[in-house]
C-alpha cells in the first residue's frame, strides 16, 4: 500500500498521440493529466522514455506527469521505462485511462486490478508482469448499446458530453489530489 507522504509520484495518462486523437475518448487520460498540469503551472514537454514528461508539484508532493506517446496499445513499453529510473516505483504510480465499462464520467480507483478490456492497461501489465499499481479510470460509455468499441473509443465527444468534460476532469483532478494527500483508501471511499 503507497505512503501517502511519499514525496515522488509518476503520474501517467492513457492516450493516442497525434492532432488527430486530441479530443476523443481515448484521450481523457491525456486530458486529465493535463489538467493537472495547468492547474500546476506546468509544462508536459520533455522527452524522455518515448513519453513527454513534466515535473511539478501536487499536494505537496513531487509528481511527474507523464504522457507515453507510444499509442495506447504499447503504454507499457513506455511505463516501464519510466519506471526504470531512479526515484520511481510502481507503489508511487497512478496510471489514468479511459473506461468503456463505466457510465459516462464515473470515476474508478483502485490499488490494482485487471485491464478490463482496456488495451492500455493491458499493456502495462504485461510489462510490468504485474497488476499491482494504483489506476484512475473514467466511464465514458454512454447509455446505449455500442456496436463498435473500437470505433467508439476513437470517435470525439459529442456535444451534450463535451459540456459535461470540465466537471468530470476537474473531479478526477481532486481525486488524484486526495490520493496523494490522503492515500488510495480514501480516495476511493470519496470518489468511487
Amino acid at each position: 500500500m503507497p505512503d501517502p507522504t511519499a514525496d515522488n509520484w509518476l503520474i501517467v495518462g492513457l492516450g493516442n498521440p497525434g492532432q488527430k486523437y486530441e479530443k476523443t475518448r481515448h484521450n481523457l487520460g491525456f486530458m486529465l493529466v493535463d489538467r493537472l498540469a495547468d492547474e500546476a503551472g506546468a509544462h508536459i514537454k520533455r522527452s524522455e522514455c518515448r513519453s513527454l514528461v513534466g515535473r511539478t508539484r501536487i499536494a505537496g508532493c513531487v509528481a511527474e506527469l507523464a504522457k507515453p506517446q507510444t499509442y495506447m496499445n504499447l503504454s507499457g513499453e513506455a511505463v516501464s521505462c519510466l519506471l526504470s529510473k531512479p526515484d520511481r516505483s510502481r507503489e508511487f504510480m497512478i496510471v489514468i485511462s479511459d473506461d468503456l465499462a463505466l457510465p459516462f464520467g464515473t470515476i474508478r480507483i483502485r490499488p490494482a486490478g485487471s485491464h478490463g478490456g482496456q488495451n492500455g492497461l493491458r499493456s502495462i501489465i504485461d510489462c510490468l508482469k504485474t497488476n499491482e499499481f494504483i489506476r484512475l479510470r473514467i466511464g465514458i460509455a454512454p447509455e446505449h448499446p455500442v456496436s463498435d468499441a473500437s470505433s467508439f473509443v476513437l470517435e470525439p465527444f459529442g456535444k451534450a458530453d463535451l459540456a459535461k468534460l470540465n466537471e468530470i476532469l476537474k473531479k478526477g483532478a481532486e481525486a488524484v489530489q486526495c490520493v496523494l494527500e490522503n492515500g488510495v483508501d480514501e480516495a476511493m471511499a470519496q470518489f468511487n
